[in-house]
């Protein structure tokens, strides 16, 4: 049963954020003629404190607010790696992403492909890196919409029956989609200042009230305990087993490596108006795991409650526990946070997909000489495609396919890290040897993922790690086999003895 309360609730934090991003067209424009760059990064212009926001409400989607505390809900202890990820992502942030950002200042690199076809002189690994981008980033938007949904179903605000559910989602999805065409990036920016201050009050809200309906956090944590050792599941428990500390560390590593390289976050990253004004953004982030970390507690509490979630449907324990717990107002405040918080990584994930095949693909093998207006104007339509493909996506497929895709994702990504990281320090890599590796890292990652009956982990000798970390070592091994080989053989670096400016330390 839908209770109005909680969808005009809803329906007034969902509305006035779209209005938000209509009206983000009119955020900091210039009089100038439409350009990649300018629909793309928003001209470069955004300061520390947009940076940050923009680059938390892109980092932190709202599948991520969902599944984190459904995993802690589920496994336990495990499920707090997450938390662990965006503490070891930040100090790498630091070092890595102001570089790169120098890197496509100083070269008019709009994304980090041009970075890579410019540093290396080499199209063919431009172009890998390019395409693991846009296919790691597809089934990623696509989670965003099954966050949403989730959330939404279980908190009563989606019908199940007939399409009224579907619709709503549609309508909402559309209004973005349409902001994000007229305004690029400056939509989603927009709408993150509005994630920021919702999510934050909402779940430290949520969490108060919770805390004092079960007791405080000390009789929060016995009864989960009970709880969810009396489930019998083997290894379940909120204290890390031994047998399940290198599963913890390397997917805790392994997820803060392949985070780095996905097109929304260094698309957010490039927008920033300089080096310094990112590196301010980033030592502000972690405020944004202490959010994360309360919906983790969220989980917990969810134990203690006694939330029957249905099997294989743990990310539903919370907003189950949210609609039990609070007023149906304050219900629909919440599920309504949680779908703007959905709505910026969704953006900046098309915005970053389209740029990579117009400027990667579309120009580089089919028009080159396009213009920055042209390039505009397809990027916009791409954009467009990529999130009603997304619809499509979750539509016409069962729900697992998208998470089993962005598993894929994951793998995927993260092979693009020894191509683009190391460029920024050093010239000693082969570019063949680079665009073996990432060929061999992406086959053995996807077998060992669909061989494991989609599995995240992998036993390596008897140890448990993450897949896309196993086939990052074996990217790296190869890279550095190579590298002398190919030397030797006489094979050249660089077509045209052209370097990158701002990459490497001279």
């Amino acid at each position: 049963m839908v209770d109005p309360a909680s969808t005009a609730a809803f329906t007034l934090v969902v509305a006035g954020t779209s209005l938000l991003a209509i009206a983000a067209r009119r955020f900091r424009v210039r009089d100038e003629l439409p350009t990649l760059d300018g629909w793309a990064l928003a001209g470069r212009q955004f300061g520390a404190v947009l940076t940050w926001f923009l680059l938390g409400g892109t980092i932190y989607t709202a599948y991520t607010y969902a599944a984190v505390p459904g995993l802690v809900y589920g496994i336990g202890a495990l499920g707090f790696f997450a938390l662990a990820y965006t503490v070891i992502v930040y100090p790498l942030a630091f070092v890595l992403l102001p570089r790169l950002w120098q890197a496509a200042k100083d070269n008019g690199h709009t994304t980090v492909a041009d970075y890579v076809r410019t540093r290396y002189d080499s199209p063919l690994l431009a172009l890998a890196v390019a395409l693991t981008g846009i296919l790691a980033t597809m089934p990623y938007i696509a989670l965003q919409l099954l966050g949403i949904r989730a959330v939404l179903v279980a908190g009563g605000l989606y019908p199940t029956d007939g399409i009224a559910g579907d619709l709503t989602l549609v309508a909402v999805f559309a209004v973005l989609a349409g902001a994000t065409y007229r305004s690029g990036l400056r939509a989603p920016t927009v709408i993150s200042l509005a994630k920021g201050v919702l999510v934050g009050t909402t779940v430290v809200g949520v969490v108060v009230l919770v805390l004092g309906r079960l007791g405080g956090p000390q009789a929060v944590f016995r009864a989960a305990e009970d709880a969810i050792t009396a489930r019998g599941v083997p290894e379940a428990s909120l204290t890390l087993t031994p047998s399940l500390y290198t599963t913890y560390a390397t997917l805790a590593l392994g997820s803060a490596l392949a985070l780095l390289m996905y097109p929304h976050v260094l698309t957010a990253s490039f927008a920033a108006s300089s080096g310094e004004r990112l590196r301010k953004a980033i030592i502000g982030l972690p405020a944004w795991t202490a959010v994360l970390g309360l919906f983790a507690l969220l989980g917990v509490a969810a134990l203690a409650a006694g939330v029957q979630a249905r099997p294989g449907n743990a990310e539903a324990a919370v907003p189950l526990m949210v609609q039990e717990l609070t007023a149906p107002v304050a219900t629909g405040l919440v599920f309504g946070a949680l779908a703007v918080g959905a709505l910026v990584p969704a953006a900046v994930m098309s915005v970053g997909a389209a740029t990579l095949f117009v400027r990667n693909v579309y120009v580089e093998y089919f028009h080159p000489p396009a213009t920055p207006k042209h390039q505009a104007q397809v990027a916009r339509a791409v954009s467009l495609v990529a999130k009603f493909g997304a619809l499509a996506f979750i539509f016409g497929l069962p729900d697992q396919d998208a998470i089993n895709l962005q598993l894929l994702g994951g793998v995927w990504i993260l092979q693009t890290f020894p191509t683009v990281a190391l460029g920024l320090f050093t010239r000693w890599p082969h570019r063949g040897a680079l665009l073996a590796g990432w060929l061999v890292g992406m086959v053995a990652g996807t077998v060992l993922v669909a061989s494991g009956g989609f599995s995240s982990v992998v036993s390596v000798a008897g140890v448990h790690v993450y897949v896309a970390l196993a086939a990052l070592v074996l990217n790296v091994a190869v890279a550095v086999a190579l590298t002398p080989a190919l030397d030797r053989l006489g094979v050249a670096r660089e077509l045209h003895g052209g370097t990158v400016t701002g990459a490497v330390v001279q």
